[in-house]
């Protein structure tokens, strides 16, 4: 299977000491897509053609992930942050939108955080955030945070069963199974057994409680761009709203009907018309003091 979209280009870019792996197409207001675990870039591939219509489109691998560098260290969300600026920045976007799902999500809230000016508008997909009051609940019930936390022993028992740990780590977050194409799964856990991959990605979790004590300070100044919070009804979708609230002062959204936690492969129409209305609205919102 092809990993190719029309009209896209690939290209490695160099940000922060390592290279990121991008995927742009498209014209128009500039828009990073943030993959989550334990996927790439491809995550997207539904909904970029659409997106591409109205604005400039980059998907990146993280650092770590898929066709991006897998160096030793640097997974902490603020680190994979100024991985993702520095990409923007080499590719010409001094501003631009940020959407992230999963650990993609942890990485664009750190993101916007950091980098208030660039970041005009924020998209949050589905995700658990550090910093939230709830994390720590969330700690203590979601048993993949516990698991892939473990120093080695993870790594020791995915080692050759990739396509199993991937296909069941995404089966059994998806509401609508017949919406996932089992090619795509093959993609990602492909990508996931590449040398060093796995502990890489492993490593994003390993880094939750600097990412905690760093979201902590970073909400104490509320975002002020405006925010989009969506998650699937059947997984966190009901709590995207007032987790994002705790963060930001201008915040909408809420769940996508039908939805378990991978929104852009269960309902892509659904994701790409609630982005491209966000973005539309606040372009228009911005016109009268332009």
């Amino acid at each position: 299977m092809t990993m190719d979209i029309n009209g896209f280009n690939h290209r490695l870019v160099s940000a922060n000491g390592v290279n990121i792996h991008t995927v742009s197409g498209g014209e128009g207001s500039p828009l990073i897509l943030v993959h989550g675990f334990p996927q790439t870039w491809w995550e997207w591939h539904k909904v970029m053609p659409k997106l591409a219509e109205h604005h400039r489109v980059v998907a990146i691998d993280l650092r770590g992930a898929g066709f991006s560098d897998c160096p030793v260290s640097g997974y902490d969300k603020a680190t994979l942050a100024e991985d993702v600026h520095q990409v923007m920045q080499e590719l010409g976007h001094t501003t631009y939108a940020v959407c992230g799902h999963d650990i993609g999500a942890m990485v664009s809230l750190a993101l916007a955080s950091i980098h208030r000016d660039a970041v005009t508008q924020l998209i949050v997909l589905d995700a658990p955030l550090p910093g939230w009051t709830g994390w720590e609940q969330s700690l203590a019930n979601l048993w993949q945070f516990s698991f892939h936390q473990k120093r080695d022993l993870p790594e020791l028992l995915i080692h050759g069963r990739e396509y199993e740990y991937v296909s069941a780590f995404i089966a059994e977050r998806t509401f609508d199974h017949g919406s996932y194409d089992f090619d795509d799964m093959e993609i990602f856990a492909k990508a996931f057994a590449l040398p060093g991959r796995t502990r890489a990605a492993l490593e994003w979790y390993r880094a939750f409680p600097l990412d905690h004590q760093n979201a902590l300070r970073w909400k104490t100044e509320p975002l002020q761009m405006p925010v989009l919070a969506l998650g699937g009804e059947r997984r966190f979708g009901p709590q995207m709203i007032t987790m994002l609230e705790e963060f930001a002062v201008d915040v909408r959204g809420g769940s996508i009907p039908d939805c378990g936690h991978y929104v852009a492969d269960e309902q892509p129409a659904a994701v790409t018309s609630a982005l491209i209305n966000f973005l539309t609205w606040r372009q228009e919102r911005r016109l009268p003091t332009q």
